[in-house]
C-alpha cells in the first residue's frame, strides 16, 4: 500500500516544482511593475554589475596574457578585438536585449505561453547569426584584418585568433541568448552565476592555454580564444538546462508549436535596429583602428589598450542596462510608459556617473591602465596610450548615458534615436578625425579628440530625443 500511495507524489513533483517556479516568476514581474524603481532597479543591476566586473577582468587578463607573448601579439588582438566585441554586444545586447525585452513585454502583458515560445526562437536566431559570423570571418578575416593597417605578422596573429573564436561563438550566442531569456523573467541572479562561472574558468584556462601552465599545451595566441569559447560552451549548457527545466517559470509543453513568423518579428524588429546600432559603434572603433594603424605598430597596440578600455565600459553599462531592458519591457507591455521612462532616467544616469568616474580617473592617470600591460621601454605604445586616455576618457560619461538609454530603448521596443545618435557618432569620428589629422597635423591625437567629440554627440542625441518624447511616437 505504500508504494501504491507514494507513487503520486512522484509523479507530482515536477508540476510541483514548475508550479514553484511560475509563482516566482510571476513575483518579479509584479515586482517590475509595482516597486520603488530606484531600489528595484539597483537590486536587479547588483548581481549583473558584478558579473560584468569579473567578464572585465577576464578581457584584462587576455589582454595581458598577449602581451606576455609579445607586441605583435598585442597588436594582433587590437586588430580582431572590435570583431570579438561586435559577437559580445550582438548576442548579449543587442539580440539578447531585445529577446529579453520581448519575453518581459509578453510576461507584463500575461502571456506566458508566448514567453516559452519566444525562447525557442531565440535559440534559433541565436544559431543562425552564430553560423553567418563563423562563414564571414572564414572567408574574409585575413583580408579584413589586412585593410586595417596591421603589418604581415600582426595579420597573422589577428588570423589565427579569429579562426579559433568565430567557429566556436555558437556556445556564447546559445549562452547569451539562455541568459537573456532568463533576464526577462526577472530573475537577474542566474545569468549573474553562470557569467561569473564562466569567467572564472576562462581566465586560467585561456591562460595556461596560451602560456603552457601545468600539462596544458603552450598554444600561444591560438589559446586565447580557446579558452574562452570553452568556458562559454559550458555556460550554454548550463542556461540552457535551467530553463528546459521549468526553473524560469515557463511551460515548454506545446512551445514549438506556437512558434510563428511574429515571434521571430518580435525579437528581430528590435534586434535588427539594435544591431545597426552595435555594428555602428563597433564600425566607428574599426575605422578609427584603421587610421592609427597608419602611425605604426606602437601606436596600434597603445591605441588598442586605450579602446579595449572604452569596450570595457559596455559590460559595466549592460549591467545596469539588463535590468532596465527588463523593467522598462514589463512595463511597456502592462501600459506604463510613464513608469517605464523614469526607470530609463535612474538607471542611466547612475550608468553615467559610473562609468564617468571611471574616465575621469584614467585620464588623471593613465598608466594605472597602460601599466599592467606595457614596460617602461614601449614608448610608442605608451605615448599613444597616454594621449587616448587625456583626450577621450573625459567623455566617457556621455558615452555611458547614451549606451544605457540604448538598453533602455530596446525593452520600450523603440531604436530608432539610439541609431540616429550612433550614425552621428561615427560620423563626426570619421569626419572630424580625417580634418585634424589632415588639415592640423595633429597627427594621432586628431584621432583621438575626434572619438572624444563623438560620444558626446552620441549621448547628447539620444538622450535629448528621450527627453523630448521620442518613446511616444510611433517609431519601430
Amino acid at each position: 500500500m505504500s508504494n501504491i500511495e507514494s507513487a503520486p507524489t512522484l509523479r507530482d513533483a515536477a508540476p510541483t516544482l514548475a508550479g514553484a517556479a511560475a509563482i516566482a516568476r510571476a513575483s518579479r514581474t509584479r515586482l517590475m511593475l509595482e516597486a520603488p524603481i530606484a531600489s528595484t532597479l539597483a537590486k536587479l543591476a547588483a548581481p549583473n554589475v558584478l558579473a560584468m566586473f569579473v567578464q572585465a577582468a577576464q578581457s584584462i587578463s587576455e589582454a595581458y596574457f598577449a602581451s606576455l607573448l609579445g607586441i605583435t601579439a598585442l597588436a594582433g588582438l587590437a586588430l580582431v578585438f572590435p570583431s570579438v566585441m561586435l559577437t559580445q554586444m550582438l548576442s548579449a545586447g543587442a539580440i539578447g536585449g531585445a529577446i529579453s525585452a520581448s519575453v518581459a513585454r509578453a510576461l507584463g502583458g500575461a502571456d506566458v505561453a508566448r514567453g516559452a515560445s519566444l525562447t525557442v526562437a531565440a535559440w534559433i536566431i541565436a544559431v543562425g547569426f552564430a553560423a553567418l559570423m563563423a562563414v564571414l570571418v572564414v572567408l574574409f578575416g585575413t583580408q579584413f584584418f589586412s585593410l586595417l593597417g596591421g603589418e604581415a605578422e600582426t595579420v597573422a596573429a589577428a588570423t589565427t585568433y579569429a579562426l579559433i573564436f568565430f567557429p566556436g561563438c555558437v556556445a556564447i550566442w546559445l549562452c547569451n541568448a539562455s541568459l537573456s531569456v532568463i533576464r526577462g523573467t526577472g530573475n537577474m541572479q542566474m545569468p549573474a552565476i553562470v557569467l561569473l562561472m564562466v569567467s572564472i574558468i576562462s581566465i586560467p584556462l585561456s591562460g595556461g592555454l596560451a602560456l603552457g601552465w601545468g600539462p596544458l599545451p603552450a598554444l600561444g595566441m591560438v589559446g586565447l580564444p580557446l579558452g574562452v569559447v570553452l568556458a562559454f560552451a559550458l555556460g550554454a549548457w548550463v542556461a540552457m538546462g535551467y530553463i528546459v527545466s521549468g526553473r524560469t517559470g515557463l511551460s515548454f509543453r506545446g512551445a514549438f508549436g506556437r512558434l510563428d513568423a511574429g515571434m521571430f518579428s518580435d525579437i528581430l524588429s528590435v534586434g535588427a535596429l539594435a544591431s545597426i546600432n552595435t555594428v555602428l559603434t563597433t564600425l566607428t572603433i574599426i575605422m578609427m583602428t584603421g587610421l592609427v594603424g597608419r602611425y605604426g605598430e606602437g601606436a596600434l597596440a597603445g591605441y588598442g589598450l586605450g579602446a579595449r578600455l572604452e569596450f570595457l565600459m559596455i559590460p559595466v553599462i549592460f549591467g545596469i542596462g539588463a535590468a532596465m531592458t527588463a523593467m522598462v519591457g514589463a512595463n511597456i507591455g502592462a501600459g506604463r510608459t510613464d513608469r517605464a521612462l523614469r526607470v530609463a532616467w535612474t538607471g542611466s544616469l547612475a550608468a553615467a556617473a559610473i562609468v564617468g568616474s571611471i574616465g575621469l580617473l584614467v585620464a588623471l592617470f593613465p598608466d594605472l591602465w597602460l601599466g599592467m600591460f606595457l614596460d617602461p621601454s614601449d614608448t610608442a605604445a605608451l605615448d599613444a596610450g597616454r594621449s587616448y586616455f587625456r583626450l577621450v576618457a573625459p567623455f566617457y560619461a556621455f558615452f555611458g548615458l547614451g549606451l544605457a538609454l540604448y538598453f533602455a530603448s530596446q525593452g520600450a521596443g523603440r531604436m530608432i534615436w539610439p541609431v540616429i545618435s550612433s550614425l552621428s557618432r561615427m560620423a563626426v569620428a570619421l569626419v572630424l578625425a580625417l580634418i585634424l589629422t589632415t588639415y592640423t597635423g595633429m597627427g594621432v591625437e586628431g584621432i583621438f579628440a575626434a572619438i572624444g567629440c563623438a560620444m558626446l554627440a552620441y549621448g547628447l542625441i539620444i538622450a535629448l530625443a528621450i527627453w523630448r518624447g521620442g518613446w511616444r511616437k510611433k517609431t519601430p
